[in-house]
């Protein structure tokens, strides 16, 4: 072997170890940079337990307090329509105008008969006057009497008769205006002039829906039902002392009605199909703004929960079976990560936690994103950042003044 060969094989041996010692000290340095790396901070809320009221949200429409069809009374061309379509109207306001013709002519013709009838009761009488005169001195015989007492009893038979013509006459020509039977918003007319109504038929005029106040229907079903029971039966929940049930209406975009209805009932039965019981509430509504048919959701107390674990929705997260979970801070400052079971939600922002948790466990609020089973982290109470947060604008002040003063002097 020359030299020149034993010289390079010596420098690519030299270059190797070189390469070796060079990796060692760069992985040497990278684990003591990961070993200085500090501890992530997250901001941890402190587990306790308070009374809550326990609301249930329930999906169900509104339905009009009152619908009215309105249909005639009586037949003949309809002339007019008094209303204008979608407004509000009041009970005995015209709608609809019948030809009232033939009606009138009735009318008319029944006072004559009643008028012509009068008359003969009249005779009728001053006859029987005269009979009864002439029977006591013998003038007349006693059956002749009994005769013209007949006619009087006639007469006023026909009299009677007459009037009841005059006043189904009377009657008829009044339906011929079609008034509103209830209060309400008006829908379209399904009439138009010229057609031809008959009495009591089974096409309708239009309908008439009352709105103020206004009924929700929500269904709730049978096992939200026993669940609800059974809580108040082992003391889970208490029940409002007074019996009433207020019920807060949320519309579809998800706004919260400013006005509270009440529940006036509930479903004696469950559904056969759908294993639900109907509830009922009733709200005022002098807007209009409920219309009937639209969607809505019904939030009704359940009871009070006199010593309840809860905790914010931003902390629960969900694993690949849809599990609720929380990272929480064991003692030594390490994350755990938690299954826990939640009930309902309170308020739109708080889970209550039925099992899982226990009061002084701190979850994390803030910086999920930043930690992991396992891994060691520094734990700020969430109240206190907040109290530090706050205090770099209080003192913004005072500073500005400390150096406005200095600028002065």
């Amino acid at each position: 072997m020359s030299v020149r060969q034993v010289s390079r094989r010596t420098a690519l041996t030299l270059s190797v170890i070189a390469v070796a010692v060079l990796a060692a000290g760069c992985g040497k340095q990278q684990a003591a940079t990961q070993t200085k790396t500090p501890p992530v901070e997250v901001t941890v809320v402190t587990v306790s337990a308070r009374p809550i009221q326990v609301d249930e949200e329930i999906s169900g429409r509104t339905v009009a307090y009152r619908v009215a069809e309105v249909r005639p009374q009586v037949s003949g061309v309809l002339q007019k329509r008094l209303f204008t379509e979608g407004q509000m109207v009041k009970a005995g306001q015209p709608l609809y105008q019948i030809d009232a013709s033939t009606y009138r002519a009735n009318e008319a013709s029944a006072k004559a008969s009643l008028a012509q009838a009068e008359a003969e009761l009249a005779l009728a009488k001053a006859d029987a006057a005269r009979s009864s005169a002439l029977v006591k001195v013998n003038a007349v015989s006693k059956q002749s009497d009994d005769t013209a007492q007949a006619r009087v009893q006639t007469a006023e038979a026909s009299v009677k008769s007459a009037r009841a013509a005059v006043t189904n006459a009377q009657i008829n020509v009044r339906y011929t205006s079609v008034l509103a039977p209830i209060s309400g918003r008006v829908s379209i007319s399904e009439v138009t002039p010229g057609a031809l109504m008959t009495a009591y038929q089974s096409q309708r005029m239009t309908v008439i829906h009352q709105l103020d106040p206004i009924y929700v229907d929500v269904q709730q079903t049978n096992k939200q039902l026993l669940q609800l029971r059974r809580d108040i039966a082992s003391g889970k929940l208490k029940s409002n002392a007074d019996g009433t049930t207020p019920v807060k209406i949320i519309l579809e975009d998800g706004t919260v009605y400013p006005i509270m209805g009440r529940l006036t009932f509930r479903g004696v039965s469950v559904g056969e199909d759908s294993g639900t019981v109907t509830l009922r509430a009733v709200v005022s509504n002098p807007k209009g703004e409920l219309l009937p048919g639209m969607f809505v959701r019904a939030s009704l107390p359940a009871g009070n929960m006199p010593s309840a674990i809860t905790v914010s929705a931003r902390s629960v997260m969900r694993d690949m079976r849809g599990d609720p979970y929380v990272f929480v801070v064991t003692p030594d400052n390490k994350i755990e990560q938690r299954s826990i079971k939640t009930g309902a939600l309170v308020g739109g922002t708080d889970w209550v936690v039925e099992s899982g948790l226990k009061v002084g466990e701190k979850v994390v609020y803030a910086g999920l994103d930043k930690v992991r089973a396992g891994a060691s982290v520094t734990a700020v109470d969430k109240d206190s950042a907040q109290a530090a947060a706050q205090k770099p604008s209080e003192a913004s002040p005072a500073a500005s003044s400390a150096a406005s003063s200095t600028a002065a002097k």
